[in-house]
This record gives structure tokens, C-alpha cells and sequence, in this order.
């Protein structure tokens, strides 16, 4: 089972994992807002966003920034999805799933593709300083 949470989204809106099942999730985690790979990667995710919804599949950025500066981010980049603020306790949700890189302050670049039922079916991750291929992300949601 996927590790629960609830965490604030740029708009100040709780949403809790265990409460959106009945339908899959990607949990994409990413170090920070407005840093240049991690806006390479969130761009190509909003540019294939329809892969996403096609497949019924609700899309969760989760970094450890503040709510404040996701409203920002979100707004400059014309994100459709929620970018969710693992902001306080610091990197508690990251740490749950194994990612925080505590000496870095900072969520690894990692995802989990969790089911309808709140399985983990698929997870990726690559090393800092390389995006996730578009790819994978189709891989795991064909799989679902």
C-alpha cells in the first residue's frame, strides 16, 4: 500500500491520498520549484498532460517547498495539475516513501504510480541532475 498523506496544494487545499481512491495517481516528487530540471520535467509532464487524464490518472507534483511559492510556479508555468507543498513537517511525505535526501534538504526526483485500490504499482526515480523520461511514465500508466 501506498503511504497515506494529507498536504496542502498551491492553493491552500488539503488532499489527502487515501480519500482520491477509486481511481489511480502518479505521486511525482521533485526537489524544487523553479529550478531548472525540475521545470524541464513538470513543462513536458503539462505538455503529455492528456496522457494523464485520459487514463483517468490524477497527477500530484510534490516538492518541499511552500505552498506560496507552488501558487507561484504553478501560475508562471501554466500548470493543470496540483503541486503539493511537503513543507512542514519538512520532507515528512518524502520520507515516508523512502526519497527525502535529508543531508540535501530536499525530495529526490522520484515516482509512484499507485492504483485505484491505493497500490504502488510502479515506481521510478533517477539520480540528481537527470529528468525522467516521458516514456516511463507512459510505460507505467499502459500497465495500469
Amino acid at each position: 500500500m501506498a503511504p497515506d498523506f494529507s498536504l496542502s496544494n498551491q492553493f491552500g487545499e488539503p488532499v489527502t491520498l487515501s480519500a482520491l481512491r477509486g481511481a489511480p495517481v502518479a505521486v511525482v516528487f521533485y526537489p524544487f520549484a523553479f529550478s531548472g530540471i525540475c521545470t524541464g520535467e513538470l513543462c513536458e509532464l503539462r505538455d503529455n498532460f492528456a496522457q494523464f487524464a485520459s487514463s483517468g490518472t490524477r497527477l500530484l507534483a510534490v516538492s518541499v517547498d511552500s505552498k506560496y511559492t507552488l501558487r507561484a510556479y504553478s501560475s508562471a508555468e501554466g500548470f493543470e495539475f496540483e503541486l503539493l507543498a511537503d513543507f512542514w513537517p519538512h520532507g515528512g511525505v518524502a520520507s515516508s516513501y523512502g526519497v527525502f535526501e535529508s543531508e540535501r534538504g530536499m525530495a529526490g526526483r522520484a515516482t509512484f504510480v499507485i492504483d485505484s485500490s491505493g497500490m504502488v504499482r510502479d515506481a521510478f526515480s533517477t539520480p540528481s541532475g537527470q529528468a525522467r523520461p516521458l516514456e516511463r511514465y507512459r510505460q507505467a500508466l499502459a500497465a495500469l
